[in-house]
């Protein structure tokens, strides 16, 4: 008996999204099934938008990788389908002589993952720049820029389907099974519940792909790895920005700091800071931006803080919890966890945005292996 639908991904963030395009060029019939009211209602819409280089990283590996690649695709998707984007720059700056040598090594590492146009400024150049900034050093990055994730998530849904495909929301999926023929079955609730079958599946759901992955059965040498929360926070500046790019303070272990972004407006906002959680909870605790606020003067020191008001907050999903290596992208397939025809993406938190069409690549040419 055949399935109901060859291709099923589920999830329709920027990722699954991503993802429903990529297998639906190579020939797949796609349904992409999402459990929200519409697209792109967690992660995808709650971020800073920002277009990655690839500076971070860790050379060779998947981060590095499809963050560079997907980067390029990206800005060819945005001008082919005038999804609006800039290339509108960052600067990574040193506020103390001591954080110099650090941003010498970022840019090797940069440099490892083939972002090669970083360009290194004293605080004078930078300052030319940027006026409203103090730092003593910094890197100029011109290939980070900012897309409008809406628009870019709309776009992908209208490639999904022109290439047949669909995207069914207020459907989320409960539980998965492999039925005797081979196939998955989903059984899903919301509005319309019941079951579907599908000869490949792709789970892109972000924030529950681990609770979702745990419901099939795997041999005892597999185990979905599991997914933690970290909030984030987001201030907007009111009034005009003071900045023409990203600002990025060092890095503090995983965390970028409290970085100043422009939206595709213009618009200037700090964030995200982090915070762990336990579950899902997108209330603003506007009295924690006290304690960052001598974080944001020391390469901003013209704040004024009566221009700040909460604007939004994000929660990532982390394979880690806090204080603990962060590992790569997760994204497995029947090597790993046995079941021909699945892959599962966990973790795939920033720069997943920006890597979004490079890790639909790579998906669709894990699948395109059954066919």
């Amino acid at each position: 008996m055949a399935a109901d639908v060859e291709t099923i991904v589920v999830g329709a963030g920027v990722i699954g999204l991503a993802v429903a395009r990529a297998l639906g060029q190579a020939g797949h019939g796609v349904l992409v099934l999402e459990q929200h009211a519409s697209i792109g209602a967690e992660t995808s819409s709650r971020n800073s938008e920002v277009i990655h280089a690839g500076i971070y990283y860790p050379p060779g590996s998947l981060r590095a990788r499809l963050c560079v690649r997907g980067k390029a695709l990206l800005y060819r998707f945005c001008a082919d389908n005038t999804v609006a984007h800039a290339r509108c720059g960052k600067l990574l700056v040193a506020t103390q002589d001591s954080q110099l040598a650090k941003l010498a090594a970022i840019r090797e590492t940069a440099a490892k993952n083939g972002v090669t146009d970083l360009e290194p400024l004293g605080g004078n150049a930078a300052r030319a720049l940027e006026p409203e900034l103090f730092c003593v050093g910094a890197l100029l990055s011109p290939s980070t820029g900012i897309v409008d994730s809406h628009g870019l998530m709309l776009a992908l849904e209208g490639h999904i389907e022109a290439h047949g495909g669909s995207v069914v929301l207020r459907c989320p999926v409960e539980r998965i099974e492999r039925t005797p023929q081979g196939h998955f079955r989903l059984t899903t609730g919301g509005e319309a519940p019941g079951a579907v079958t599908c000869t490949h599946l792709v789970l892109c759901a972000g924030l529950h792909a681990s609770k979702l992955a745990a419901t099939l059965t795997y041999g005892d040498r597999y185990r979905p790895p599991e997914t933690y929360y970290a909030k984030g926070q987001y201030y907007a500046l009111s009034g005009p920005s003071p900045f023409k790019r990203h600002i990025y303070p060092m890095p503090d272990g995983a965390w970028l700091g409290l970085h100043a972004t422009m939206d595709i407006g213009g618009r200037c906002k700090f964030g995200p800071d982090i915070e762990w959680i336990e579950g899902l909870d997108y209330s603003f605790a506007p009295e924690k931006l006290d304690k960052f606020l001598d974080f944001i003067r020391s390469y901003y020191p013209g704040l004024d803080v009566t221009r700040l008001h909460p604007d939004y907050t994000g929660i990532r999903p982390k394979l880690y919890r806090e204080g603990e290596p962060v590992p790569d992208f997760a994204i497995h397939g029947a090597d790993r966890h046995g079941h021909p025809g699945l892959v599962a993406l966990y973790g795939i938190e920033s720069p997943g945005l920006t890597a979004a069409l490079a890790i639909a690549e790579m998906t669709a040419g894990m699948l395109a292996r059954r066919r």
